[in-house]
């Protein structure tokens, strides 16, 4: 039916019932806005009311939403309120670390059932194929229960064809067709983008938000969803911020950019300056054999417990990393950031009210509206629940993000 806008008449947005645009806009404002009602739904959407009856009835049908059994009195018919099924499907991610798999488990909510960390063996592959079936055994799930299984890891990655081109022992591996033996859809991905989709997802974030998120381990990734989908560029390698130039004629990055900003902010790079301090890196007690990731941590809890110079060494590091969150939230007039990786699991207050600070006084559009900053409430696994979450829009809502279809024979 068509609607007057100021005495013009405009044709209501229509699309098919079926169609993937459609099913994905009403799956999210049911999981940003339940319970919800279909009339509700009419009204957010612009589709009319026998599309969105088509599409409510399709989700009941394939277990994706459920009615809750409230109703909600409007002087006429009762409106039965609609809420996703927590229980209608399972996504697994698996985050690729330096030394460990992280490999969660979610509900179709966001909310974490499981999660296992391994140590990193030589057969990477057999690994992964091992700990899936650990975890998902586990946890007693039938198979067809769960969506598909995302393997995540630092970019560049090769998304169309599956493939990671720079993690020790999977470079230029085929891992859809290397694990397809799973018998469950397979995705690959970056660990940023991974991360972007879970905090947009686990949080109930509305597709109204311009919501951008800042990843940090053994480098520093970022992504932004608009309109529920993530911002993917060409190759599905957008958001690499960590590769923007903060230090004019700087250090040589292995990108082919000198002064990049992981160079200078990254967990890595602030314990090998942490180890050239004299009497520092002793004195914490990190080891010379100690991984980067263990070496930071302690890092981080003695500039949160009040040592001057690691303090010194993360408050630039929170410094650096502002100047990357300001120019993200410039290019994309963000309204939501979320810091989310391991490197901000122990100082990562520190670094919010670094970028708070920064884009409260320097953001374009602050006397428009602000930018809120806020922490992962997991930032360890953030990239792993982000894999989950990967599987899951692409299996309820699909039109967002890459398509999950049936692992090839």
């Amino acid at each position: 039916m068509p609607v007057k806008v100021e005495g013009v008449t405009l044709a209501r947005r229509e699309s098919a019932a079926a169609g993937p645009g459609s099913r994905a806009l009403v799956v999210d404002l049911i999981r940003s806005s339940g319970p919800i009602s279909r009339v509700e739904l009419v009204k957010a959407t612009g589709l009319t009311q026998p599309t969105i009856s088509n599409i409510v009835r399709r989700l009941l049908d394939d277990g994706v939403v459920r009615e809750t059994g409230d109703t909600v009195a409007t002087g006429g018919k009762p409106r039965t309120m609609l809420v996703i099924n927590s229980r209608s499907a399972y996504g697994v991610g698996i985050r690729v670390g330096a030394d460990a798999l992280t490999c969660v488990v979610t509900d179709t909510r966001g909310g974490t059932i499981g999660r296992e960390l391994v140590a990193v063996s030589d057969d990477l592959v057999a690994q992964l194929a091992a700990l899936y079936h650990h975890v998902t055994a586990g946890l007693g799930l039938a198979p067809q229960s769960v969506a598909g299984l995302a393997v995540v890891a630092p970019g560049p990655v090769d998304v169309a064809r599956g493939r990671f081109l720079a993690v020790p022992g999977l470079e230029e591996l085929d891992l859809r067709r290397e694990l397809s033996a799973l018998g469950v859809p397979v995705l690959v991905d970056s660990d940023a983008a991974a991360a972007s989709v879970g905090e947009f997802w686990g949080r109930q974030v509305s597709r109204d938000r311009t919501f951008g998120c800042l990843y940090m381990n053994s480098g520093i990734g970022s992504g932004v969803v608009l309109d529920g989908s993530l911002q993917r560029g060409a190759s599905s390698n957008a958001g690499e911020i960590g590769h923007v130039s903060v230090v004019r004629d700087g250090a040589l990055c292995r990108c082919g950019n000198r002064g990049c900003l992981e160079l200078y902010a990254a967990p890595a790079a602030l314990v090998a300056r942490a180890r050239t301090i004299p009497g520092l890196a002793d004195r914490l007690g990190v080891r010379p054999d100690d991984p980067y990731p263990r070496a930071f941590d302690v890092l981080a809890r003695a500039a949160v417990y009040g040592d001057d110079q690691a303090r010194a060494l993360i408050d630039e590091s929170a410094s650096l990393l502002a100047d990357g969150a300001l120019t993200l939230a410039n290019l994309w007039d963000l309204d939501t950031l979320v810091l989310a990786g391991p490197g901000f699991a122990v100082a990562g207050s520190r670094y919010v009210s670094e970028i708070r600070r920064r884009l409260g006084e320097s953001a374009f559009s602050r006397h428009v509206h602000p930018v809120q900053v806020d922490l992962s409430s997991n930032p360890r696994d953030s990239a792993a629940i982000g894999g989950a979450a990967l599987v899951l829009q692409g299996s309820v809502a699909p039109g967002h993000g890459p398509q999950v279809a049936a692992p090839q024979d």
